[in-house]
């Protein structure tokens, strides 16, 4: 694959001369296709932690989650983009080197949330909070990996004749090479003549998306609400601009899509639950248990320990004050003085704990969750 591309936009007068080597290091080429990903990911992630305390999660707890979903959510990538691409790899390190491209995204987000989901079990963290704020993360890494394609000249679309079209070698030598392939499926293209952007259109939806949800955050009625919502307007948008590429991966023989045929599953699933929980949510404020750092301490004081709790709405800086004072008291709270004397330890009062199982924050938020305003 050519490392150097003339990309013109005909129409805006616009030319870039692009290299997809970043630097290279020992004769080992770092591209930008992995360099927008990670700067994605990483951004992604700053967002996730510095406002999981307004979802009741405990940042350090959510590290182990972060890092098995992401390194899942790679894998699974690949692994659905490989097992459906239209041609054979020759090496098994053909199949793993992603610097070249070659990921399919509804992989990656289905193993993100299937493996983190379990993480979170595992981590107890509660799952809908969890998924309400890495689908707002997924709308910043797609939005800025999407630019990845760009550099790549990869993942645009069919022919227009739109102000914005775009033109390179990379995408004339791709069409001219899936010519009959796009005949097979009813596609017509002229390699010679601009293409939709289509990575743009999908960056600026997905941003787009991520300032929709920011700013609905503090007014959601339900936890897993934005998650819904991420998944209907990321669906709503993959599917339209699915619809336009040149590249998309087919089910088996068929002409059918993955990606459209997955994101009109999740569009319509989610619109259900959607308006299934605002219907149930109708009248009731969202609470939030704030998270604890000690869970074991937490779990030793049984009833002696309440976990804290505020509305969804609350402001940033309150969730963190209000977090550090609850785990302030659990740490200077002194089991051994709520203790009987050893004279009488017949009547020693014994704690109850809570199943090891149990998620205490979970089952916070869902006693909450049915407190009217």
């Amino acid at each position: 694959m050519d490392t150097i591309f003339h990309v013109e936009f005909p129409g805006l007068g616009l030319e870039f001369t692009l290299n997809r080597v970043a630097f290279s290091l020992g004769g080992f080429n770092v591209y930008w296709y992995g360099i927008l990903i990670a700067a994605g990911l990483l951004l992604a992630m700053a967002f996730a932690f510095h406002y999981a305390p307004d979802f009741g999660i405990n940042a350090d707890r959510l590290v182990d989650v972060v890092a098995i979903g992401t390194v899942m959510a790679i894998i699974c990538a690949r692994i659905a983009y490989v097992a459906m691409a239209p041609f054979e790899y020759e090496s098994f390190w053909e199949m793993v080197d992603i610097r070249e491209g070659g990921i399919a995204i509804y992989g990656g987000i289905i193993g993100a949330f299937l493996f983190g989901g379990l993480a979170a079990r595992w981590r107890k963290i509660p799952l809908r909070s969890l998924f309400d704020v890495v689908g707002m993360g997924f709308f910043i890494g797609q939005g800025i990996g999407r630019w990845g394609n760009f550099m790549n000249q990869e993942a645009f679309g069919c022919n227009t004749t739109l102000p914005w079209g775009m033109y390179s070698e990379g995408t004339y030598r791709y069409l001219t090479n899936v010519q009959q392939t796009l005949a097979a499926q009813g596609v017509t293209v002229d390699p010679t003549m601009p293409v939709h952007p289509t990575f743009l259109y999908e960056s600026l939806w997905c941003l787009f998306g991520f300032l929709v949800l920011f700013l609905y955050m503090k007014h959601r009625r339900f936890h897993g609400q934005l998650f819904l919502m991420y998944l209907f307007w990321y669906g709503l948008g993959r599917y339209w601009i699915e619809g336009l590429r040149t590249d998309s991966l087919l089910i088996g023989n068929t002409n059918l899509r993955f990606s459209q045929v997955v994101a009109l599953l999740t569009v319509a699933a989610s619109l259900i639950l959607l308006v299934y929980g605002l219907r149930k949510s109708r009248g009731h404020t969202p609470m939030v248990a704030l998270a604890v750092d000690d869970l074991k301490k937490q779990q030793e004081a049984g009833d002696r320990f309440t976990v804290d709790t505020l509305p969804a709405n609350a402001g940033h800086k309150e969730f963190v004050a209000a977090t550090a004072a609850m785990n302030l008291r659990l740490k200077e709270l002194d089991l051994s003085a709520a203790e009987e004397p050893a004279g009488n330890p017949a009547e020693k009062p014994v704690a109850e704990s809570a199943p090891a199982e149990e998620n205490p924050a979970e089952a916070v938020q869902a006693e909450e969750e049915t407190k009217p305003e």
